[in-house]
């Protein structure tokens, strides 16, 4: 092989968990964290005519924010890569509570915009050393507003770490602790953990062992109902007491703020959403056919077609996806092309197929060193490129702002997927603009609908539960059964009966809803899908593509997503007009997809 599927965590921290250098570092952020502290009680602006402290007091904060990521980075990586060794909690917790003990400082600092006069803090603006992170400081006296007093700040950050991010962990190990059994077409008896079992939901060829993988699946969930229910319930109940005392007025508040987006956009991106889920029911019938299925079950969404005529599809090696990744970032963008070589060269990317590594696929910039590093799981089929592809998108966001002040890296999740899903998108394209015939075309554009089946009708579905759960969740305890009914409620009206089989345990088995650090994580996937369908609309119209998007992706902690929007596309998206013309290139796909499968049924 050319490139390893494993990779390098030494040019962080050298030795793991136990190197010297990571524990120099976990020092240095505890003195960095209590000199900031001094630092910011002992600020006096009358004394600070030229903003001279409170620059240097702006560049301490970005210093130790940049130190916390990497550390944190660095020991979750660790123990993603293996999920069930409990040595890596111990090294979590000093690092989240180190992440606490800063919470205390930038309280402090955030409280000291508050008492600029409003000419004061536009002065500080002005200057030259803050100007580049003028609308994170914006955010953060905005943010201020909201604080309670110190002590009590203080007692909500440290009773998160046996809260909110103690229920997050919690998750971790009931999902790591789970096993379920199988039994293939050759009859030999397979066991799984629960991340390979849902990487061989979404690509097992056989319809009957893939259907027998989702029953086996939904009760392995079902037996760990009561634990996966308690972890949620308290996740959740700790998140709403702390936004009550932050006086939100609603559970949606909070994620609308931390994405830097209005409800009339959300509303307006869900409507059209909505407005078009019945075009699926056609693809999804011609798909049913295609799989010789007389219905369609939860499992059979990403199904692969194994077989159309005298076509057989094939898996592909990580080097050929690598290659196939590099090659047709190039087109768009030599440096994306780039530095997607950079990252398989150096060992980024950890993407061998074993037991014991979390389930799913993330990326995570490393900023001391102005790296990143990405974790996922490959085997060969054609989503697996795609996805190599999505997670290598979110790092090239982040490596066209390493010369920028950290805080510019500090981008709204809903705008972090923008990137990565352009990224996945031109692959999706590119797989079947490289088909060599109708059939061959016909498997590739029906893999390319697995992300619009995802954003339009899963993550449809994960939002309208979130909202009925937090809903019934503020008046009590949610049991188990009840959160069964309300996932397949959601699951029925996103999908819009278009499914025969549900996932009622899909509330548990979905690791995006014990996230701890952002509430609501699911629905900017979905944004920043249809986001990137305007962007790569928009690109076929630029002369020099490559520039325009590098300006767009540096301005993404810049200003508000509609500034954004507004400033790069031209566009509003409190109006329909953009959300449905990323409908449009779907129903595009969807109408191709039945005119060359036709000749198949």
């Amino acid at each position: 092989m050319t490139y390893s599927l494993n990779w390098n965590l030494d040019t962080i921290y050298p030795g793991g968990i136990h190197s010297p250098e990571f524990a120099d570092k976990l020092k240095l952020l505890a003195q960095q964290i209590a000199d900031l502290k001094t630092a910011v009680n002992d600020y006096n602006l009358v004394n600070d005519t030229n903003f001279k402290t409170f620059s240097q007091l702006t560049a301490d904060n970005q210093t130790i924010f940049s130190g916390l990521r990497t550390a944190t980075l660095f020991v979750n990586a660790l123990s993603a890569a293996d999920y069930t060794n409990s040595e890596y909690r111990p090294y979590q917790t000093k690092v989240a509570q180190l992440s606490v003990a800063y919470q205390t400082p930038l309280n402090a600092f955030s409280k000291l915009l508050t008492t600029f006069s409003d000419d004061d803090f536009n002065q500080a603006l002005a200057t030259p050393a803050i100007a580049p992170v003028a609308f994170h400081l914006k955010g953060l006296r905005h943010q201020a507003a909201r604080l309670l007093d110190d002590k009590t700040e203080q007692l909500l950050a440290t009773l998160k770490l046996d809260g909110l991010d103690a229920w997050s962990e919690h998750y971790d190990t009931i999902s790591a602790g789970l096993t379920m059994t199988y039994t293939d077409e050759n009859g030999v008896q397979q066991t799984l953990s629960a991340g390979q079992a849902l990487n061989r939901i979404d690509d097992y060829p056989d319809n009957t062992i893939r259907a027998e993988i989702m029953r086996q699946y939904e009760k392995m969930w079902g037996n760990a109902e009561n634990l996966a229910a308690d972890t949620l319930n308290h996740l959740a109940g700790a998140r709403l007491t702390e936004q009550a005392a932050h006086g939100y007025d609603d559970f949606l508040a909070e994620p609308l703020e931390l994405n830097h987006l209005s409800r009339q956009t959300l509303n307006t991106m869900w409507q059209v959403v909505d407005d078009n889920k019945a075009m699926f029911k056609d693809y999804f019938n011609r798909k049913a056919q295609l799989l010789d299925l007389d219905k369609i079950g939860w499992q059979d969404q990403s199904a692969p077609i194994t077989k159309l005529g005298d076509y057989t599809p094939t898996t592909t090696t990580y080097d050929e996806a690598a290659a196939f990744i590099i090659k047709n970032f190039g087109k768009y963008s030599p440096k994306m092309a780039a530095f997607a070589q950079h990252a398989f060269e150096n060992q980024w990317i950890e993407a061998e197929n074993r037991p014991g590594k979390t389930p799913g696929a993330w990326m995570e910039s490393v900023p001391d060193i102005h790296e990143s590093r990405i974790i996922t799981t490959f085997t060969g089929s054609v989503n697996d490129s795609a996805t190599i592809a999505h997670e290598i998108g979110h790092g090239f966001h982040t490596s066209v702002l390493t010369d920028l002040p950290v805080w510019r890296d500090d981008y709204a999740m809903n705008v972090a997927e923008t990137a990565s899903t352009f990224a996945e998108m031109l692959i999706a394209d590119a797989n079947v603009q490289a088909a060599k015939s109708d059939a061959e075309k016909v498997v590739l554009l029906d893999a390319k609908m697995a992300n619009p089946i995802a954003m339009f009708l899963n993550i449809r579905a994960r939002f309208l539960f979130e909202n009925s759960f937090y809903a019934e969740r503020q008046a009590g305890f949610v049991p188990a059964k009840r959160l069964n009914e309300l996932m397949s409620a959601a699951q029925e009206q996103a999908f819009g009966g278009i499914l025969d089989e549900l996932h009622p345990h899909f509330w548990a088995s979905k690791l995006h809803f014990y996230i701890n650090d952002v509430p609501f994580y699911n629905f900017p996937y979905t944004f920043g899908y249809l986001f990137s369908q305007g962007i790569y609309a928009w690109a076929q119209t630029q002369e020099n593509f490559e520039e325009a998007y590098i300006a767009l992706l540096r301005d993404t902690a810049n200003m508000t997503t509609e500034e954004l929007a507004q400033k790069h596309l031209g566009v509003d998206l409190t109006k329909p007009d953009f959300w449905q013309a990323g409908a449009d290139l779907i129903k595009q796909d969807i109408d191709e997809f039945l005119k060359l499968s036709e000749q198949f049924v």
